[in-house]
């Protein structure tokens, strides 16, 4: 990514800046690459030419291009109108407000940056940040938890401050910021009073099951879909929000993963459950092919083939079916009851 970008930015003023650098310091994988240039529409368009991917613009406002390419890799241009001083004094935080000439260097550190990685401090480059842009408030406790760095103590006192901003940013972006936290970082986004401000609350359930959609369910339970959140993500929180707790009992076991799976689990974790989840194992270990089908059964189509396919299924889980003879003669006892009751 950074030979093809000297290619294509040959002779003109550009610098890699942001994460990119951060990341390179830290010994860490670069798989986004964010630059500086004068013309970044321009760059992005013959970038992605060279590189078989795909540009388009990332910010109308701000006037930035993404090239997607291949691996999930992005290179980023955005435009260095007032110079690189202007650009850095602009970014986040110090630790992100380092650049390194395109064309090959010694990084420019004018907000003490490098120090702030050695410390592992995430500290504000000026008091505006979030003002500026709320969505810095979660990246913060991102970035504090991904990388296992440390909020400096004036910039906590910034985010404490502007808490009330963490609901303005679109969901999109916000979802993007939570679905990376670990159960640590939305106990920190509580603790600075950000995961109120967004409409959430957190307790004992939290650190029950390790995913980012437990962790969503957990902080805003039903609120959860006024984000936007993928249509299966969606029936992950309705199923946990609507199971019950199970009896100790293969029937009840069987009709609860009917309402929960594939994540019945999950579901025991939410309830407090994870004492049962040996039975769910198990239940699952016996799953199998269907021992009869709908046409077998005498009947003619309608909601009577599917209640006794689920009749069958149910009583082979709980043991007292056992195979394709006994499901017939149990098809054939409830049609008959069936065409009698008609």
């Amino acid at each position: 990514m950074h030979e093809l970008a000297r290619e294509v930015l040959a002779g003109t003023e550009a610098w890699i800046v942001g994460g990119a650098v951060r990341d390179e310091l830290l010994g860490r994988p670069v798989i986004d690459l964010d630059i500086a240039t004068r013309e970044p529409e321009q760059a992005a368009r013959v970038y992605a030419r060279q590189a078989g991917g795909a540009p388009f613009p990332l910010s109308e406002r701000h006037g930035a291009w993404r090239v997607a390419l291949e691996g999930q890799r992005t290179v980023d241009f955005t435009p260095l109108e007032h110079g690189i001083d202007a650009d850095l004094l602009s970014r986040d935080f110090t630790m992100n407000a380092i650049a390194v000439p395109l064309e090959g260097g010694e990084p420019y550190d004018p907000c003490g940056g490098r120090e702030d990685l050695e410390l592992r401090a995430i500290r504000a480059v000026t008091d505006s940040i979030f003002e500026d842009d709320p969505l810095r408030l979660l990246r913060a406790v991102r970035l504090e938890d991904e990388l296992g760095f440390h909020i400096a103590p004036l910039t906590e006192e910034l985010i404490r401050r502007d808490a009330a901003l963490a609901d303005r940013p679109s969901g999109e972006r916000t979802l993007a910021e939570l679905n990376r936290l670990s159960a640590r970082g939305y106990r920190r986004l509580a603790e600075l009073g950000l995961l109120e401000a967004l409409g959430g609350s957190l307790d004992e359930r939290l650190e029950r099951h390790d995913s980012p959609d437990y962790r969503l369910v957990c902080a805003f339970r039903q609120a959860v879909e006024r984000l936007p959140i993928s249509n299966d993500t969606k029936r992950y929180t309705r199923a946990l929000l609507r199971a019950g707790t199970p009896e100790r009992s293969m029937r009840s076991i069987h009709r609860f993963r009917l309402e929960t799976e594939p994540w019945a689990l999950d579901a025991l974790a939410y309830l407090g459950a994870q004492e049962l989840a040996p039975l769910v194992e198990e239940a699952r270990a016996n799953d199998a092919e269907p021992l009869v089908r709908g046409d077998e059964l005498d009947l003619p189509p309608g909601p009577d083939v599917g209640r006794l396919l689920a009749e069958i299924e149910e009583e082979r889980a709980v043991g007292t079916i056992r195979t394709r003879e006994e499901a017939l003669d149990l098809a054939r006892r409830r049609a008959l009851e069936i065409r009698e009751d008609g």
